[in-house]
């Protein structure tokens, strides 16, 4: 008999993700030529089924020899619009509407004389969107409290404090809080998307069940959320991160009765599906030996 399997109460795919695959794919299926300016969403095995449908990843728009670029729905500085009109390209928009609003709120936030602060990863693409095309002197993108500690936060007549999507705002609570005892005119905005928020609950209650031997957390290797799924059930409970059914080991199951599975926002279901396949008759065949 195999082990058993509990999903997470919420994982997989959000809104925004889902919404940029559905484009895309019909974009495709429709016989449209495009390319993709960076993976439309984190996770390879949804990048290489695009490739397929003969929608490809370019790195820079000059590469696109199609007639229509994808922006993904991590975003793009609104810079690459006019270049893109430039290049003779159209545009098939993808960004995630939450990513749009925290543009809109770092605009008026800027409009408003306040200096901003991205709690994220410098090089992420959602960051990069949000500050390529601003001058250095209005803004920091902070990751740890010895940067922020490495700040005159005091200079600034007032500060707006927006995070990344998909962080888990809890880790960033301290770097935060130090921001807003060296300014007291600091405001934060609520700019975690609500499904991230929703998958790292559950990863964590997921994780904490008192039946659950083992945590697999499935998703792209380049995928931030996904990554900080891994950091939350790692805490609790043995925890590896997969991309799919070809990595998991045989061994990670011995003495396991019950499996917890969780996956990033960018894991389309039917990968979660064939992990779990995968798993049964992992198990099932250990257990006939």
């Amino acid at each position: 008999m195999g082990v058993k399997i509990k999903r997470a109460e919420k994982y997989g795919f959000c809104s925004g993700v889902r919404v940029a695959d559905i484009k895309v794919r019909r974009f495709a299926q429709s016989g449209g030529k495009a390319a993709i300016l960076g993976q439309v969403v984190h996770n390879e095995r949804v990048v290489a089924d695009l490739e397929k449908l003969g929608v490809r990843t370019v790195q820079r728009m000059e590469e696109a020899t199609e007639p229509v670029i994808v922006f993904s729905a991590h975003g793009v500085p609104p810079s690459f619009h006019q270049k893109a009109r430039e290049l003779g390209l159209e545009i098939l928009d993808t960004t995630c509407k939450f990513v749009y609003d925290i543009h809109k709120e770092a605009k008026r936030a800027l409009e408003a004389g306040m200096h901003l602060v991205f709690i994220g990863e410098r090089r992420h693409r959602e960051v990069i969107g949000y500050t390529h095309d601003l001058d250095p002197a209005c803004y920091h993108v902070i990751q740890s409290l010895e940067e922020a500690r490495a700040v005159d936060w005091r200079q600034f007549p007032a500060i707006k404090i927006l995070y990344q999507t998909t962080l888990n705002a809890e880790d960033f609570e301290e770097v935060v809080r130090y921001i807003e005892s060296q300014n007291p005119n600091t405001h934060r905005a609520d700019t975690i998307c609500y499904a991230t928020k929703e998958n790292q609950d559950a990863a964590r209650k997921l994780a904490q069940d008192p039946e659950v031997d083992l945590v697999l957390v499935i998703g792209g290797k380049n995928s931030a959320n996904t990554r900080h799924l891994f950091e939350i059930c790692q805490r609790f409970k043995p925890t590896y991160l997969i991309q799919g059914a070809e990595n998991l080991r045989p061994e990670w199951f011995d003495n396991v009765r019950c499996v917890g599975i969780t996956a990033g926002a960018s894991t389309p279901d039917y990968v979660v599906a064939e992990v779990e396949d995968a798993i049964r008759q992992l198990t099932e065949a250990a257990a006939v030996r």
